[in-house]
């Protein structure tokens, strides 16, 4: 990727994270504040409070705003990546570049699962059933990217070693 067009992704993605960011914010604040003040209404029809079903759109929207900014968020992220690896010198393209990325990931999917605890835990016993299922996701997920994390640290020392393994083998065919 060039500069200028890292330079315009950079320039796309961030206020879009922004937006994401402060939508998500008005619509989570929207599941608190209105659906206690509907709770007395009740659908005709579905024989649903109006508060549950405020709630429950609020926080779709909640939902799908989180998930745009974490889309936006890994893209900046991979661009910061590769920035940070260029300017400590680490010239290894894919490698470890996207070892660095699954270290990213594993944080980001750590503050996710933790941010979203006090969230679902409000939701009840399915706010409970959710949470459980959303720790046993976030830990299948940081399992894979540690596998891939060591398989690929793996194979990097692999490589040093047999080129260490060369040099000494070199060194000792010369004496």
């Amino acid at each position: 990727m060039s500069a200028k067009s890292i330079g315009e992704e950079i320039r796309r993605r961030f206020p879009r994270l922004t937006m994401s960011l402060v939508m998500a914010a008005i619509f989570w604040i929207i599941s608190v504040i209105v659906p206690p003040t509907v709770e007395e209404i009740v659908i005709p029809g579905l024989d649903v409070n109006a508060g549950t079903i405020v709630g429950i759109i609020a926080w779709l929207f909640t939902a799908i705003f989180i998930i745009r900014a974490l889309s936006d968020a890994l893209t900046l992220s991979d661009i910061v990546t590769d920035i940070m690896l260029k300017r400590l010198g680490i010239k290894e393209e894919r490698s470890s570049r996207r070892a660095a990325r699954d270290a990213i990931y594993i944080i980001v999917i750590i503050l996710v699962a933790t941010a979203l605890y006090p969230l679902l835990g409000t939701l009840g016993d399915i706010g409970r059933m959710l949470t459980t299922v959303t720790t046993y996701i976030a830990l299948g997920i940081i399992l894979v990217l540690i596998y891939d994390m060591g398989r690929i640290l793996y194979r990097m020392i692999e490589r040093r070693a047999e080129s260490v393994a060369d040099r000494l083998a070199k060194m000792a065919e010369k004496e």
